[in-house]
């Protein structure tokens, strides 16, 4: 199914101010899995780097990484780049009304085109790189962005049944990917080959993600691609199924999966002349 109309609606529910749009943010960080992921790479992160420090979001969508990047460290300061002039503009707009508007700005860019020479310290990417078809050159580009040291981190479908697809010739369920998801192998050596010296990978979405995946995100979407008139019922949705996901999603955050529907990579770029 076409995914974005779905995302499109209920930013413009929630952006009627930027209290809602806080709360929705909030609410996502609740209900995604992979946020439950990212943050605790992020806070690991943090606590290895203190101190003023320059991070990208490379794919920032509705922003909701951005600003949690932008509430890490008032020493941070956080660059978000997204190809949808549109989106753009609705974020620079909300962050203007927020107390970090000072740290962040976002901006229009390709990241097939994008790349700024050693300019920051860590990288996020989050479900952006199953949309693009010329992956190895954005890893080039984020790569040159980078310090020395510095890191890209990234969550992505993998290719276990990823996008909801189990084989080669389904289709994703989010009708805007170009690829269903990655091998671990396959997005590792794409990462070497683009300039990366250490690659570290894990799944994510394991068999308790996969079950909180369907309660919590697809069978919502799928009814509000029905009709928009769901919107009304899914708060009491949520209210009987959200306690059942909230423990699924602790119990696959908190463990090491042999097998998952996602991945969460951490490349580092590291000075090879020693």
């Amino acid at each position: 199914m076409e995914y974005d109309p779905i995302k499109k609606y209920l930013g413009s529910f929630f952006n009627r101010n930027r209290y809602l749009r806080i709360l929705f943010y909030q609410l996502l960080d609740l209900l995604l899995l992979r946020a439950w992921y990212i943050r605790r790479e992020l806070k690991s992160w943090k606590r290895a780097n203190p101190g003023p420090r320059k991070i990208l979001d490379a794919g920032s969508g509705f922003g909701q990484y951005t600003y949690r990047l932008a509430n890490l460290s008032e020493e941070y300061r956080v660059k978000a780049v997204d190809v949808k002039e549109e989106q753009i503009e609705d974020c620079n707009s909300f962050i203007s009304k927020t107390r970090v508007s000072g740290r962040v700005v976002f901006q229009v860019a390709d990241l097939t085109t994008f790349s700024e020479s050693n300019e920051f310290d860590l990288i996020l990417s989050v479900d952006v790189m199953e949309h693009i078809e010329e992956d190895v050159l954005v890893f080039k580009n984020l790569c040159s962005s980078l310090v020395q040291g510095g890191m890209l981190l990234i969550s992505t479908p993998s290719d276990q049944g990823g996008s909801d697809a189990r084989h080669d010739e389904d289709h994703s369920f989010i009708g805007e990917h170009v690829r269903n998801g990655y091998g671990v192998e396959e997005i590792e050596q794409k990462l070497t080959l683009a300039g990366f010296s250490s690659v570290e990978t894990r799944y994510s979405y394991g068999r308790p993600g996969k079950i909180s995946w369907k309660l919590s995100m697809k069978y919502p979407v799928l009814l509000l691609g029905i009709s928009r008139l769901f919107i009304l019922i899914i708060p009491f949705y949520y209210l009987l199924v959200y306690p059942f996901c909230f423990f699924l999603n602790l119990l696959d955050v908190n463990r090491m999966h042999k097998s998952g529907t996602g991945l969460i990579v951490k490349a580092i770029k590291q000075d090879r002349i020693k």
